[in-house]
């Protein structure tokens, strides 16, 4: 799979569609493309949403709101001056070119060539994103994801989740997992180990109780099942 393929598969954005959208709505296709998709009804909304969770990109579907979109994109520039925008224009309004979005889409066009424009717009893999299975880390933004749940973590649980991202469906035993996080060769006590180990699975687990990917190996330690 190449990088940029496997950024989609990550990436999360979030839509702004009115009500009176003529045309396809292009977010199931996004959807069984991998994308998670957020939408909202209005820009006000979209602020909202933006202050609660982790977004990669806005698209703005102007066109659903038979109006430029240029107020909202301009909104959405104040408040968060890096974040990426696309905006989808009726072919019938015009748009300045102060518009504040990254880049301008004139309908109709295909689902293709919406993700073909919508790829540059995404962060660069780098070093910054670890995944495994439907886990993905961000080591800038110290959050993780899994599915529609999306957490912040502490410098600390970052640094033991990215152990397990490097070694997914190994058993690592406590004494490593002690010494590479905590930087100690002293294990006497490993405890604090247990209560992070409890914080990731609140973190990313559904079901933090009966955990589906980091597992329990008793006597040894943990292994991380994606």
């Amino acid at each position: 799979m190449k990088p940029k393929e496997h950024i989609i598969l990550k990436a999360k954005i979030l839509w702004i569609e009115g009500k009176r959208a003529e045309g396809p709505s292009f977010v199931p296709d996004l959807r069984r493309k991998g994308f998670t998709v957020d939408t909202v009804p209005t820009g006000k909304a979209a602020l909202a949403r933006l202050t609660e969770v982790g977004i990669d990109l806005v698209v703005v579907d102007a066109a659903s709101f038979r109006t430029s979109g240029q107020r909202i994109c301009q909104v959405l520039r104040q408040e968060w001056e890096k974040l990426p925008i696309l905006l989808i224009a009726n072919p019938e309004r015009s748009v300045s070119k102060d518009t504040c979005a990254d880049v301008v889409l004139h309908l109709p066009f295909t689902s293709r060539k919406l993700v073909n424009r919508i790829l540059p717009l995404l962060p660069a893999a780098s070093n910054n994103l670890l995944n495994a299975g439907p886990i993905s880390l961000d080591l800038e933004r110290k959050s993780v994801r899994c599915g529609e749940k999306e957490t912040r973590l502490t410098p600390r649980l970052t640094h033991l989740l990215k152990v397990f991202l490097k070694h997914p469906g190994e058993v690592l035993e406590r004494e490593s997992l002690f010494r590479q996080v905590w930087n100690t060769e002293y294990t006497g006590d490993t405890r604090t180990l247990d209560v992070h180990i409890s914080w990731l699975r609140q973190a990313f687990e559904m079901d933090p109780r009966r955990p589906r990917f980091l597992r329990t190996i008793r006597g040894v330690g943990y292994r991380l099942d994606t």
